[in-house]
């Protein structure tokens, strides 16, 4: 008898642990950005660090290199961020570049 109630227990236990681990890998995982936004961060950090290497300098003023790399991450900030994120995600981003780079990052 004891046997039997011990296999029983064993059973639950096992069949807790399996639908546990199905729940956790059928259930969306939030990272906090998605794909999108991942990429979007990107474009701003570099974007950023180039604005933050000459700050009192105008884009005329830039060497020719980083000018050309500035206005290349421009045309991707406004084709694959501003025109497909919603505003609240781009203000997100916005924050995140300006929070990193005040803190060093």
């Amino acid at each position: 008898m004891a046997s039997i109630l011990f296999l029983a227990i064993g059973i639950a236990v096992a069949t807790a642990l399996m639908a546990s681990v199905a729940i956790h890998f059928l259930t969306p995982s939030d990272s906090g950005l998605s794909l999108i936004e991942q990429n979007c961060q990107q474009i701003a950090n570099e974007g950023y660090r180039i604005h933050a290497t000459y700050p009192d300098s105008h884009p005329d003023d830039l060497p020719a290199d980083d000018f050309k790399r500035l206005m290349y991450l421009d045309e991707l900030w406004i084709t694959e961020c501003v025109n497909v994120l919603p505003t609240e995600s781009i203000f997100s981003i916005v924050n995140n570049v300006e929070r990193n780079f005040s803190h060093g990052e």
